[in-house]
């Protein structure tokens, strides 16, 4: 897809979709008490208040990461005890990224009364280019809105403010726009910061190398940043529920925080929303109150609840939940193999055309990564159906899987080179190898064999964002490629934290710091619940990664 229709689809994406009171689907009859049940298992928020650490400057530098970094220039403490007309323009430093709402008050320096209004803008930002790339002429491709910027008004002095719009951030700018002859201060500058993740997950190793553990620790972060009434993709922006998320999310929940009533309250509320014919939509939101962001399906997306489930019922052993949601994943196959042909290839022109994410990368070819995905997909179904007694109802799974398998091989497979191509140029990609290695399509050795090559050729479509190479860590370790993967690991994620990351970004390219699906880099995710993943890793294979 070219980046200009992507933008333009993104575009479209991104807006709240239009609400109705029929939300929820047709399809299941179920759908109406599946939301009851949602709704049951909303978490109560955790709140707790933070004062900014320290004052900072913005300072170019071309090997920061965007090209800014922050020096410390000491205490807070002139914004309550000097005029802020002394201070027009301060940044302050929270220490770590948050998410909810500022409160502030000002009061007044001497025996003046206030004789006019006073204006302050305010600037969150979660990495330092937020605060020195001009947001205006906007030029993205998404809401400007999502940007966090804030003018208020205040008509007096003494007085006590929130800002009503939540934010997700590190550094605050803060300028003072407009004011009369008396001086002023901060007397109150508080953060309320939120989230729904309460357990304290388990320490690692005493042998974990310290990178690792900054990695797990940022990871962490990011996942409890997101953990909010359900499991948002970004707290900045968007701030929904994307099913893709949801499974990258759960896994990490699950070797962490343990928060499952969060996971099952997603499953039952992206089941209770889908469409009239039963196909989930990608991402819903919560207000007014839930509904499905409309136009939004994704079939590899949708394929993956499937997995999200059985890894719930593994996880839980709640079979009661998988059993009354069996229905979703039966009708995510039924209609995902709606778009294959008779000799069992996806058929990316057949209509409905569906958007296919699996990465934010321009030219990737997903054909192959598709017919991967859908085998995948058929296996572990039928390996939930096992667990539910359900193998009458989806005794034709396993055939089929191993037909589209079949069908990869012969159009797919270049032996010759022991790789997997795609698409009508006969693309090399990372991730076309990746999801041929996690069906099974490729044997363990055939599938170290392409990762190898793929990881060696330079003109090979690497990944573009965490989300993508989450799956190229699962590929790696299916191949029994434990170096290469905790190379990875340091390597892309550590790469982040190198360059100044305490949350995981929505998009990262080691050879372009300013990339963005979105056209404009400050407009990016820079706490996204995809990126949290390293956590899930490092503890469930501690074997590798804390040794």
């Amino acid at each position: 897809m070219k980046r200009t229709h992507m933008r333009i689809l993104l575009s479209l994406l991104c807006s709240v979709g239009v609400f109705t009171l029929s939300a929820q689907s047709r399809y299941f009859k179920e759908s109406a008490s599946w939301l009851q049940k949602s709704e049951a298992c909303k978490p109560v928020l955790t709140y707790t208040e933070h004062k900014p650490v320290k004052r900072v400057t913005s300072i170019k530098d071309a090997s920061a990461y965007q090209g800014w970094r922050m020096r410390d220039e000491g205490s807070t403490e002139l914004l309550f005890n000097e005029s802020l007309k002394k201070h027009p323009s301060v940044i302050v430093d929270f220490g770590e990224h948050l998410t909810g709402y500022l409160d502030f008050s000002l009061k007044l320096l001497s025996q003046q009364v206030s004789d006019a209004p006073v204006r302050i803008k305010f600037t969150f930002a979660e990495v330092p280019s937020e605060l020195n790339t001009p947001f205006d002429p906007y030029p993205g491709g998404l809401s400007r809105a999502w940007l966090q910027d804030e003018v208020m008004t205040l008509m007096t002095v003494p007085i006590e403010a929130s800002i009503p719009r939540r934010v997700s951030f590190r550094y605050l700018k803060i300028e003072l726009l407009g004011a009369s002859s008396f001086d002023f201060a901060f007397d109150k500058l508080t953060f309320r910061a939120q989230t729904s993740a309460k357990t304290a997950p388990l320490p690692l190793a005493s042998t974990t190398d310290p990178l690792i553990r900054k990695i797990n620790e940022v990871g962490l972060l990011t996942l409890k940043e997101c953990m909010q009434t359900v499991y948002e993709d970004g707290p900045k922006r968007d701030r929904r529920l994307w099913i893709g998320d949801l499974y990258l999310e759960a896994l990490a929940n699950a070797w962490s925080y343990k928060n499952h009533d969060l996971t099952k309250r997603c499953l039952y509320l992206l089941a209770a929303l889908a469409n009239d014919e039963g196909l989930l939509h990608a991402t819903v939101l919560e207000t007014p109150t839930p509904h499905p962001q409309n136009g939004t399906h994704c079939l590899d997306y949708s394929l993956l609840y499937n997995v999200a489930l059985l890894e719930y019922l593994k996880e839980t052993g709640d079979k009661e939940v998988a059993l009354d949601l069996w229905p979703v994943v039966v009708r995510q196959i039924e209609m995902a193999l709606r778009q294959y042909s008779d000799d069992w290839i996806y058929d990316m022109q057949k209509k409905p055309i569906y958007w296919l994410v699996f990465d934010w990368k321009d030219n990737y070819d997903r054909q192959a990564s598709m017919q991967g995905l859908t085998a995948f997909s058929l296996e572990k179904s039928y390996e939930l159906a096992k667990m539910l007694g359900k193998e009458k109802e989806a005794g034709d799974w396993p055939r089929i899987a191993g037909q589209i398998k079949k069908a990869a091989r012969k159009t797919f497979y270049d032996q010759k080179n022991g790789v997997i191509v795609s698409g009508p140029n006969r693309q090399v990609s990372y991730l076309s190898q990746v999801w041929m290695i996690l069906s099974e399509t490729l044997t363990a050795k055939e599938g170290a064999k392409a990762m190898a090559t793929v990881l060696s050729m330079p003109d090979a479509c690497y990944p573009g964002c965490p989300y993508a190479y989450h799956y190229v860590m699962e590929a790696l370790l299916k191949c029994g490629m434990r170096q290469e993967a905790r190379s990875l690991l340091t390597s892309y994620w550590g790469g982040m934290v190198n360059k100044g990351a305490d949350t995981f970004w929505e998009v990262y390219d080691p050879n372009n710091d300013e990339l963005s699906p979105y056209g404009f880099f400050p407009i990016n995710s820079y706490c996204h619940a995809w990126s949290c993943t390293p956590v899930y890793f490092i503890n469930k294979y501690p074997e590798i990664f804390q040794r």
